[in-house]
């Protein structure tokens, strides 16, 4: 295997990386002239990025290993897959608010408790990745294929285990978010067909887990695109009862997302058996057995993720209950404005599915230094992209409230709400790209730290002591920034220092 130790002759190349975060990589500038493009000359527009990445010659486009334009091609497809997944959410609020105040702050209670059951699944997506990344790097495609056997079935009992604990006693976990009887009734149907689709879930992101760590994110876009039109169409047919379906409410909005899952299940399946048998992310019976090797590996990685994502979500669902105590309104506001803001997350998240999977695979190679040279150009992108989002946010905030709301005190609310994550997005999407990185090289502890850090050593205790001084609903919206920016710094620091490049090889292989 490959020494993946620190060299410290790249110290100086990390340094000037800081200290100029949204310089032009003269290098990548020349290559891409060179080839046609320019793929680093985006316009100042996330929707531009996103069409510059949609045209047909940057996929075909020869690029060189860790340079900004093949992130921006890996990461483009991505962020078009969350585009789809966050015009499905916003919608499916936006839908749901046609119902009233009780039924936004229903969905909003039980999506809380779900997001505690997919966090886990979440952290496990990102040890597959790293282990199947770091064998396609090392030209391993049997054991690829195993860890992407292996994953699947740990994500499936995870995912019976997590719906039995939460399935046990759902009323109680509703009275004790602070939700009154009315949006207890209404959001535990729809909490329990959400809990039923996790076992589909599972399948679902183990196996586009699998096509990401190949360099394939084009795929799952698409298998999105399907799912998305499948829950749009699934909630007007069962929310509101279109095309003669049954008029079932809130309640139509899980059934809907039951049915697109299992969709998205069967096209993901379909994709894994027609792969040829000897390729990295096939699957085959036979790739289900001898299976020891892999277990271990998966859950040593995944286990800091699976704290680091439960921790993080215990601390949402404090937080949650904190606002809780605002009233209705608030809740309804944080529902609302999280799904609104999602959209300018998309970046940050997709620049570190890219760099999950350049590093991992660069050091599966025994590229260390490619592998930190790809993280700080990763780095860059995630900056200046996050600086316009933030900027929109704060620009059309009120209009956004006005759309997605008819209650006057919902939208009071929801304004401070966007105006702080917009100003918390440059560390918010600094922090998910970093992350990524770690991850991609199988270092899954210091996320881990940097979200404890933020969540119980900043956000849970100031949102604590603020709602027991009786402090209006604003300065616990104030307290998300310094979460953020506690856990970018974190990041950068030990990136700085290299410590992801130290990581334990994820891979031994039998």
């Amino acid at each position: 295997m490959p020494d993946n130790r620190f060299p410290q002759d790249d110290a100086d190349a990390a340094q000037e990386a800081l200290v100029d975060v949204v310089a032009v990589d003269v290098v990548d500038v020349v290559d891409n002239l060179k080839e046609g493009g320019d793929p680093e000359g985006a316009p100042a527009n996330p929707t531009g990025t996103l069409a510059i990445g949609a045209t047909p010659e940057l996929p075909r486009r020869r690029v060189r290993a860790g340079s900004s334009a093949e992130i921006l091609k890996l990461a483009w497809p991505a962020m078009l897959s969350m585009l789809f997944a966050s015009t499905s959410g916003l919608l499916d609020i936006a839908m749901v608010g046609r119902l009233g105040a009780a039924a936004q702050a229903a969905v909003g209670v039980a999506q809380q408790l779900f997001f505690v059951a997919q966090s886990a699944l979440f952290a496990l997506s990102f040890a597959a990745v790293a282990l199947i990344a770091r064998a396609i790097g090392a030209g391993r495609s049997a054991d690829a294929r195993h860890a992407l056997a292996a994953s699947v079935l740990l994500a499936l009992g995870i995912a019976a285990a997590l719906f039995a604990a939460l399935g046990i006693a759902p009323g109680f976990l509703f009275d004790w978010l602070g939700a009154n009887a009315q949006v207890t009734q209404i959001g535990l149907p729809y909490m329990q067909l959400l809990m039923g689709s996790t076992m589909l879930t599972a399948i679902a992101l183990m196996l586009e887990s699998g096509l990401r760590a190949d360099r394939d994110t084009f795929t799952p876009m698409l298998v999105t695109a399907v799912l998305t039109a499948a829950k749009i169409a699934g909630n007007g047919i069962f929310i509101f009862g279109w095309l003669g379906g049954p008029e079932l409410g809130v309640t139509g909005a899980g059934v809907a997302t039951l049915l697109s899952q299992a969709i998205a299940v069967v096209i993901f399946i379909g994709i894994a058996w027609r792969r040829p048998a000897n390729s990295a992310t096939a699957l085959r019976p036979a790739d289900f057995r001898g299976l020891g090797a892999f277990v271990m590996p998966l859950l040593r990685i995944a286990t800091p993720s699976v704290f680091e994502r439960l921790l993080m979500n215990l601390a949402m669902i404090l937080y949650f209950k904190f606002i809780g105590g605002y009233g209705t309104e608030a809740i309804a506001a944080y529902t609302i404005g999280i799904r609104i803001l999602s959209f300018s997350w998309i970046p940050g998240t997709s620049y570190s599915q890219a760099i999950a999977t350049l590093v991992g695979q660069a050091l599966g190679r025994g590229d260390v230094k490619g592998a930190t040279r790809a993280g700080w150009r990763a780095v860059r992108l995630a900056l200046l992209t996050a600086t316009i989002m933030g900027a929109l946010g704060v620009a059309f905030r009120e209009p956004l409230a006005a759309i997605f709301t008819v209650d006057t005190a919902t939208a009071q609310a929801l304004g401070p709400f966007m105006l702080c994550l917009s100003l918390a997005q440059p560390f918010m999407q600094l922090h998910f790209t970093l992350a990524g990185a770690f991850r991609g090289a199988g270092d899954t502890l210091t996320p881990l730290l940097a979200a404890l850090i933020g969540n119980w050593g900043l956000r849970i205790p100031l949102a604590f002591g603020l709602s027991m001084m009786g402090s209006p609903l604003e300065g616990l919206w104030v307290v998300l920034i310094f979460d953020h920016l506690s856990r970018a710094l974190w990041l950068l620091h030990g990136f700085r220092r290299g410590a992801f490049r130290r990581a334990p090889k994820p891979v031994a292989g039998p």
